[in-house]
């Protein structure tokens, strides 16, 4: 028997996973950009290497991979978790913004969305 907010359990932890594996990726290309750096870049958070950026991603795509395969299990830790690490990449989004301002975007949004479904639907599952 399908338990009240199952859906949106399943939804958070298959986006905390996809979003890891998109940071990945990310981490993945500003370790191996190797172009003129953007004009915007110097005046960024954590400096102006792209290496500085790809270790921080890639530290929050496994954060975010490990905490989605958790919630996906049922772990009720996992569920803080689960909102800290999203609550991580969406804030590690607004670094994009001024490269991909439509994409961060959708990325908050989608961190808005796991951060709800975890929140309301994401506790200790009782058993059938």
């Amino acid at each position: 028997m399908e338990q009240r907010g199952e859906g949106w359990v399943l939804f958070a932890g298959i986006i905390l996973v996809l979003g890891g594996v998109m940071r990945g990726f990310d981490a993945i290309w500003a370790f191996s950009y190797h172009g003129v750096l953007p004009y915007n870049l110097e005046a960024a958070i954590f400096g102006h290497s792209l290496h500085t950026y790809g270790w921080i991603d890639l530290i929050v795509a496994v954060i975010l991979i490990v905490c989605g395969f958790a919630v996906v299990s049922g772990s009720g830790p996992a569920r803080w978790i689960g909102i800290f690490a999203a609550a991580i990449a969406g804030i590690s989004a607004i670094w994009w913004m001024p490269f991909y301002p439509v994409w961060a975007l959708v990325y908050i949004i989608i961190a808005f969305l796991v951060i709800y479904a975890l929140a309301v639907y994401g506790g200790v599952r009782e058993p059938s």
